[in-house]
């Protein structure tokens, strides 16, 4: 591919990954349902970002994310698959034609359609969805998955019938051919709109923990400093140390805070500022490393840290560390993740990862799960979908129908991101009991995306509807 000026200036020492770019080119990943889109997704990005799971219909809004792909930035799409089998009259069919609609919308304003196509037999939504094609034809590139090793190849060759210009038989959980795809997106992508921008917004993440844990090792780890003082005195850090680095396409900045202990123990004044400027610093950071010491275990003060992060929407990931004295195996892992599950109940989302950060390992798990839970903590739910979704949950479970305790839930709409929040207007939010309103806050985590993070929910008195006021 030979590239005009402006493309040789942005491109031609490659580019830096702390930057932002505008006017992107969008590739936008189509098809029917399970013929593993998330799964290319999170090839191309390089980390799993998408939820893949074998059951149709995960994904439901497209979920978009800049890609660094042969050296050349692009947004890259995730979309919800297109499914005509639906059983009419469910809140499930309603929700799969609004998937639908998107997955159309985003076809409209792609560059490339990457459309994703199963090996195996050619079904009546593949046809469809070919049709539907046909106005985008010239942006389209065919991509025929689970080929590995040859596997179904000349069943795959059937789809030349519709007349592709372009069709590869790749494997996007193998990586087969993976290589040809992205030297074919690079080619029928168009570089020369786009521009540096401003700087890319930060993960930033507050590492925090009782003295001791190995939270200055892990800063120094991640940021590749000495930034942070490391001693086995308990206490060494007194402010908060900042730094940044550089994974998977973005730039974290990494705050390592003072250990907190409890009140008793914090005599000097020094210490007594620094456990509040910890404290402080969760107004600062979206996600929090909890390190938990394996050799100690836990601590009544690990409980206190979790409840103020969840308290204040949040992400909380468990840091198991000093991982490499301990026992290895799963049944230990295994076992050490369900006493941390026992004493932070209500926090069953959290995840729970086992690493040295002496060493360096279970680092590289420790910043994707980071960079899944900072996608879901900036998420945003569409409001026709979240009370699609609302009506679903209340016919799977009814509210009480006693007089004294009988509400009727309106509509609900999200109220902001990271933290997360949700408004759900009630004919009488009094009376809504705290295990529905639990109920409601587990269905939005499941169902909507948001399996990693905690979910504030206020109810509100309202008289109306959500349809009355969408007509009105």
């Amino acid at each position: 591919m030979e590239h005009n000026e402006k493309e040789t200036e942005i491109f031609g020492t490659g580019f830096d990954s702390s930057k932002n770019y505008k006017n992107l080119p969008l590739v936008v990943i189509a098809g029917r349902p399970n013929v593993g889109k998330s799964t290319l997704f999170n090839r191309l990005l390089h980390r799993r970002r998408a939820i893949t799971d074998p059951t149709p219909g995960v994904t439901r809004d497209p979920i978009e994310e800049t890609a660094f792909i042969n050296g050349y930035p692009m947004r890259l799409m995730d979309t919800g698959g297109f499914k005509l089998d639906r059983e009419v009259g469910t809140m499930e069919a309603v929700m799969d034609q609004l998937v639908v609609e998107q997955s159309l919308k985003a076809l409209e304003n792609a560059d490339v359609i990457l459309l994703l196509l199963d090996a195996g037999l050619i079904t009546g939504e593949d046809e469809e969805f070919i049709k539907l094609l046909r106005p985008y034809w010239h942006k389209v590139i065919a991509a025929v998955n689970k080929t590995e090793g040859g596997r179904l190849e000349e069943e795959a060759w059937n789809y030349m019938q519709f007349g592709f210009d372009n069709l590869l038989l790749i494997s996007a959980e193998h990586g087969d051919r993976i290589p040809e795809l992205t030297d074919l997106l690079i080619e029928k992508l168009d570089f020369s709109k786009v521009e540096e921008g401003e700087d890319i917004v930060p993960v930033r993440i507050a590492i925090m923990g009782k003295p001791n844990t190995g939270k200055s090792t892990l800063a120094n780890r991640l940021t590749h400093t000495e930034a942070s003082i490391v001693c086995d005195y308990a206490g060494t850090t007194r402010d908060v140390v900042e730094g940044s680095f550089e994974y998977g396409g973005r730039t974290f900045q990494v705050l390592d805070t003072a250990g907190i202990r409890r009140k008793a123990r914090v005599k000097e004044d020094i210490e007594y500022y620094s456990v509040n400027r910890a404290i402080k610093t969760l107004e600062d950071a979206e996600i929090v490393f909890l390190m938990i010491d394996a050799q100690e275990g836990l601590a009544e003060q690990d409980k206190k840290i979790a409840a103020l992060a969840h308290d204040r929407g949040r992400g909380v990931i468990f840091v198991l560390n000093k991982w490499d004295t301990q026992e290895q195996g799963r049944k230990a892992l295994k076992q050490a993740e369900d006493n941390i599950r026992i004493m932070f109940g209500k926090m069953q989302y959290a995840p729970v990862i086992a690493i040295s950060a002496l060493e360096g390992k279970g680092i590289k798990a420790l910043l994707n799960e980071a960079l899944a839970m900072d996608a879901q903590l900036n998420k945003k739910v569409e409001t026709g979908i979240l009370n699609m979704a609302l009506k679903d949950w209340i016919f799977a479970y009814p509210p009480p129908s006693g007089k004294s305790s009988q509400f009727k839930l309106k509509y609900m709409v999200q109220t902001s991101v990271n933290p997360v929040s949700f408004l759900l207007f009630a004919s009488r939010p009094e009376v809504v009991p705290d295990t529905y309103v639990a109920y409601l806050k587990n269905k939005i985590r499941k169902d909507l995306g948001f399996d990693k993070i905690p979910v504030m929910l206020e109810l509100k008195a309202s008289r109306k509807k959500w349809e009355d006021r969408v007509n009105r």
